[in-house]
């Protein structure tokens, strides 16, 4: 029977009857599971597989002084390679990789990511001269990974092996070989690759910021690579953000006058809520805010403007050069609690002031 037509046939057996719940059933779910906090089994197990793969990685780094030559080539190899890093694995390992091969592109080393499997379905094309391979496997007998460096090899292009030993294929087949040791995994069955993938991608982070450092690469570099994001955003200079700058909409005023005439001299279209005060060689020696002028009047009335601006203001504030990076500004933000930051050249001269507001925009720190 058509859909339609079994519709209407239900539609007719149910006109005049009234909905009762009890005649609908619903599929019983149950659970030998609990639902409730975690117990302090559970917390043990979470515990045990933390310890696993910290002390996973704590044995590596004991390793190292043994392993410094394998090291050195491995560094050298990344840091002078003129093409792309291309890693691959297969499995976990893989995704290991691509956080691997992403992590050296932010560091200034152009990577990309080469499945085993489909290298010898013609993607081995992606790989060119001048590359160098980065090759994951904790047995380092995995077929598709050993038939890759075997090809690799004829081919001349230097490889990096990754796998538990170096007398493994893979480690025989490289070059450089970085050596992960016999590794028991966090689950109970020593099966599901958790140490040991924890191991690799340290092991590629490590070698990453280790060639990135041989290179020299610094914040800029990091910058040009990483614009977006957090990251990006504390890596741009301060000077960029600056709304308020002196001779456009920030006063600035000997240090010698009284709070009156500071105010004056700040002038209609000048930001009001800071006044920078300098010296007689026009270097920051204080700021006056909008919240020292009501503490002023609130214990002194009127007459507190007639106060020397140098008893009120705050002597030798904490500053920023023109030279500082975002990340800088939100690290004296938090540490102390000011709303305005003076900015000064190199000489100590003021530039501008940061307004906590400006940071706040651009979500770096919390209004």
């Amino acid at each position: 029977m058509p859909l339609r037509g079994r519709v209407r046939q239900a539609e007719k057996s149910m006109a005049g009857r009234e909905y009762n719940p009890a005649m609908t059933t619903e599929p019983s779910i149950t659970s030998t599971h609990s639902s409730g906090p975690t117990s302090g089994e559970e917390v043990a197990l979470l515990r045990s597989v933390l310890d696993a793969e910290r002390d996973t990685l704590a044995r590596i780094s004991d390793r190292l002084g043994d392993d410094a030559e394998s090291w050195d080539r491995a560094i050298s190899l990344v840091a002078g390679c003129e093409g792309h890093v291309v890693v691959s694995g297969m499995g976990k390992s893989g995704l290991v990789g691509a956080k691997i091969s992403a992590t050296l592109s932010s560091l200034g080393r152009p990577s990309h990511t080469l499945h085993p499997a489909e290298a010898v379905h013609g993607d081995l094309g992606r790989v060119r001269r001048g590359d160098v391979a980065l090759l994951l496997s904790y047995s380092g007998e995995t077929e598709e990974i050993v038939a890759l460096a075997s090809i690799l090899k004829a081919d001349k292009v230097p490889c990096i092996g990754i796998s538990r030993d170096a007398t493994s294929t893979l480690g025989t087949l490289c070059p450089a070989h970085l050596a992960l040791g016999e590794i028991t995994e966090a689950c109970a069955l020593n099966l599901a690759p958790t140490a040991s993938t924890t191991a690799m991608m340290a092991i590629g982070d490590a070698l990453a910021i280790a060639a990135s450092r041989r290179r020299d690469f610094d914040a800029d570099a990091f910058h040009r690579h990483h614009p977006g994001g957090m990251l990006g955003a504390g890596l741009r200079p301060i000077v960029e953000l600056l709304r308020f700058r002196v001779g456009e909409n920030v006063a600035v005023v000997r240090d010698t006058g009284v709070v009156r005439d500071a105010l004056a001299a700040s002038g209609d279209g000048r930001r009001t809520g800071a006044i920078l005060l300098v010296d007689a060689e026009g270097r920051l020696s204080g700021i006056f805010t909008d919240g020292d002028l009501r503490r002023l009047i609130n214990h002194h009335g009127p007459e507190g403007l007639d106060s020397p601006v140098a008893d009120i203001m705050t002597r030798q504030p904490r500053s920023l050069t023109d030279e500082n990076l975002v990340r800088d500004a939100v690290r004296l933000v938090r540490e102390r609690r000011v709303d305005e930051i003076p900015v000064v050249d190199t000489d100590g001269r003021p530039v501008g002031i940061l307004d906590v507001q400006d940071l706040v925009a651009m979500k770096v720190v919390r209004d």
